[in-house]
């Protein structure tokens, strides 16, 4: 598995040399567009996932004749997920690189610092998939495509009170932004859906054993689980909890959604449900054609952070063309303006430059992520405006 990863991390370079070589030959036949994404680091595998997903936005955007009549030139660094590391590449894709407008294919740490940059030079910057509420906070020019954490938190309390009709729930939640946006969103729909939130236990993303955790969860004796996580802590988590006797349902959020989670939890994964951004069993042409050329141009089975990825250079493209210049303030007010099909839903912004769009419900089923059902309930998951 580690060779295999190696192996994805060293494509994702070699692509990026190979496609956008060229494109630097003419520099004005060319526009710039910035990405900061951990190629390196404890986040390397979503990282290089998020990377090949815009990657193959670009190629697809060149292969039909660019963006007004310029190619797509990615300029890429290696923020491994670190909000130190993101302050000094975001001033650099400003100031050396003249990006026109930037994307995080990051974590919340590494977006949030950034923003403020990228927000201060009146660059647009997109967030693909970091979900703390602060980042569009930021300013005008910082627009995010996947959910804030408390929106994806809400549906979590829909999906175990409403669908599964759970009640008594306990919370496992990673101390970071990430866990804690998610688990203040299940918090605040919690009691809408008749959930009665039993213990709430907190762990560290470098923790991957979670006895003492199981001990307690098995004590509480839950009707179901709310554990926030990535993939390399919930694959640990979920197994010890089954090995532990614990066999309510799991219930995770996009942070599982990778063909890494299965292979870490192997058998334990089956059932485990999660919301998140990408419907495998899509009837979308856009959401069909992204997994098929994904998964072809990667080697591997496309997951959320890919189709992030993909989805934020498409919004990049698409407000490049509808604005018809490099003139930064026209490209953030396309952005503003944009309604588009994308492989994660139909994406629109509010004025806080949050994303509007349905929480995909996906659920292991031998061995692979598939449809459990799609929340589409326009009040619950409606983003904050301020």
């Amino acid at each position: 598995m580690q060779e295999n990863f190696f192996k994805r991390v060293a494509l994702a370079t070699a692509v990026s040399t190979m496609v956008f070589g060229t494109a630097g030959i003419a520099q004005s036949d060319s526009i710039k567009i910035g990405i900061n994404v951990p190629q390196t680091g404890f986040a390397a595998a979503d990282g290089t996932s998020a990377l090949i997903g815009a990657q193959l936005a670009a190629e697809q955007a060149n292969a039909n004749g660019g963006v007004n009549g310029k190619t797509v030139e990615l300029v890429i660094y290696d923020d491994q997920a670190s909000p130190k590391s993101a302050v000094p590449i975001a001033t650099k894709l400003v100031e050396q690189d003249e990006v026109k407008i930037a994307i995080s294919g990051s974590y919340s740490g590494a977006t949030r610092a950034a923003a403020g940059v990228f927000q201060e030079a009146g660059v647009p910057y997109i967030s693909a998939f970091a979900v703390h509420p602060e980042i569009t906070r930021s300013g005008d020019y910082v627009f995010r495509t996947s959910f804030v954490g408390e929106v994806q938190g809400r549906a979590g309390a829909k999906l175990i009170g409403e669908s599964l009709g759970k009640k008594k729930v306990t919370l496992i939640t990673l101390k970071n932004d990430f866990g804690q946006s998610l688990a203040n969103g299940f918090k605040e729909a919690a009691e809408q859906f008749g959930i009665e939130i039993i213990s709430e236990y907190e762990y560290s993303i470098k923790d991957r054993q979670f006895g003492p955790i199981v001990a307690k969860v098995k004590s509480d004796a839950p009707d179901a689980i709310y554990a926030s996580g990535y993939f390399f802590t919930a694959g640990p988590l979920v197994s010890q909890l089954r090995s532990g006797g614990i066999e309510v349902p799991v219930i995770g959020q996009e942070g599982y959604d990778s063909q890494k989670f299965i292979e870490i939890a192997g058998g334990a994964s089956e059932g485990v449900i999660i919301t998140t951004s990408l419907d495998r069993d899509s009837d979308s042409p856009e959401a069909k054609d992204f997994i098929a050329a994904f998964e072809e141009k990667a080697g591997y089975k496309a997951d959320m952070v890919a189709a992030s990825g993909h989805t934020a250079m498409k919004v990049a493209i698409a407000a490049l063309r509808e604005a018809g210049s490099e003139d930064p303030k026209a490209i953030r007010d396309a952005i503003a303006g944009l309604t588009l099909e994308a492989s994660t839903g139909t994406i629109s912004f509010n004025g806080l430059g949050e994303v509007r769009k349905d929480v995909q419900v996906q659920m292991v089923k031998d061995g692979n992520w598939h449809r459990h059902s799609i929340i589409n309930d326009p009040d619950l998951l409606a983003p904050p405006e301020k």
